[in-house]
């Protein structure tokens, strides 16, 4: 449903927002989040330009969240990337369904529209309080924020 992108800004931020606020380089993300340092680096500017990271240079610098992890959606990140895509005239530029769509497009937008009200309601600070699940990404704890796998051990 959501792009190859949008995966990688979402586990960027997964992982920026698990490191208690400390500076991450683009290395240290792409280690963590399995994504191809090359492509993560423009991913990551892409938030930078959407103003929900920042990029810190110098010794100790790296990517930082500007956001509190509950004012941070899915649907925010999503959004500075690729966002959904509505539909919202006739796919097939059918002149019988100027203004309307067919049932079968109304359906389908209805469903785009259920996910995207589902990711604005999803904020990252949620999938890190998750307890219903092991991690908030497919990886251990030590990939996301090794300085937290360390203090709960």
């Amino acid at each position: 449903m959501i792009s190859q992108t949008a995966e990688y800004a979402l586990r960027a931020v997964v992982v920026l927002g698990g490191g208690n606020g400390e500076p991450l380089t683009t290395k240290a993300i792409a280690e963590r989040t399995k994504a191809p340092l090359d492509y993560l680096s423009k991913v990551l500017q892409a938030l930078g330009r959407a103003g929900l990271v920042d990029a810190r240079r110098g010794i100790g610098g790296g990517y930082v969240l500007t956001r509190k992890l509950d004012d941070l959606t899915i649907k925010d990140v999503v959004d500075a990337v690729e966002p959904l895509r509505r539909i919202t005239h006739c796919p097939l530029d059918l002149p019988q369904h100027a203004g309307r769509l067919c049932s079968l497009h109304k359906r389908l937008d209805d469903g785009i529209a259920l996910i995207e009200r589902l990711y604005a309601e999803s904020t990252i600070g949620d999938l890190l309080r998750d307890s219903t699940q092991s991690t908030p990404l497919c990886e251990t704890l030590e990939q996301i924020s090794p300085k937290k796998a360390t203090a709960k051990k």
